[in-house]
């Protein structure tokens, strides 16, 4: 029986020379297609792309859109956080809140994001829309993680914490925050494009004036097919950005409780 062939190790340098590598490749296909079409309004190249990015960087209004929407999806997510850590510690302390929470979780889950934006919209003012739909969509994922490494925590390293009497803030320190860190980070992982995702969708439906997504709509309208692309990519960059700096801070908090 033949066995498979097990990739070599890369070193760090090989493997961003592999990804800068696959990410070129794409381009190129990118441009060979909008170069085969020809026609702009349908598939931009990436040259246009950039060039309309280039112009709208100094630009106030394109600023103050990407911090509109930045502040507020960023917001849901870090309420998000805080809630699914919350109610993940309350499931996992009373079975009760466990049986209580697990059904509207799965409803959360199984419900089309453009229902929720929809009833949102009834409620609450456009402005506040992102908010709400990124703090709705990211709360199962924390929840479930966050629950999931509560459950798998060593018992005998509690069990050792009772009998001597470790205080709760030892215990949080030394034995919960090391176990359930790295469940939390997977769920953030998983979490932050989708916060980005929902977020922009929420603004494209909902039109918040100053929003991206209201930009993104008015590129679609009047068929700017390089501005709506452009656009596209800062979100694209700004979400990739933000979550290499979030699971980076979390990898710091992760490496000092280590090392004590």
């Amino acid at each position: 029986m033949k066995q498979r062939r097990v990739p070599p190790e890369l070193t760090p340098g090989r493997r961003r020379f592999l990804r800068l590598g696959a990410a070129v490749f794409w381009i190129a296909v990118w441009q060979l297609a909008a170069m085969f079409i020809h026609q702009e309004i349908l598939l931009a190249s990436p040259v246009s792309v950039a060039a309309r990015l280039i112009s709208l960087l100094p630009e106030p209004s394109f600023w103050r859109a990407v911090l509109f929407s930045f502040s507020r999806i960023t917001l849901g997510f870090l309420l998000a956080c805080l809630c699914g850590i919350l109610l993940a510690g309350l499931a996992s302390r009373f079975f009760w809140a466990q049986v209580l929470i697990q059904p509207l979780m799965g409803v959360i889950k199984a419900t089309p994001v453009a229902s929720f934006i929809i009833l949102v919209l009834i409620w609450l003012p456009s402005r506040h829309l992102s908010i709400f739909i990124s703090l709705l969509m990211v709360t199962p994922i924390i929840y479930s993680n966050t629950l999931a490494g509560i459950g798998n925590m060593d018992q005998k390293l509690l069990e050792m914490a009772d009998v001597f009497e470790v205080p709760f803030r030892r215990r949080l320190r030394y034995f919960h925050i090391p176990q359930v860190l790295p469940f939390f980070r997977s769920a953030c992982a998983v979490s932050l494009g989708l916060c980005w995702k929902a977020g922009v969708a929420a603004e494209v439906i909902g039109l918040p004036q100053g929003s991206i997504g209201e930009r993104l709509y008015q590129a679609k309208i009047y068929l700017e097919t390089p501005e709506l692309l452009a656009w596209t990519l800062v979100i694209i960059l700004i979400s990739m950005g933000f979550e290499k700096l979030f699971l980076c801070l979390l990898d710091t908090v992760s490496h000092r409780l280590e090392q004590g």
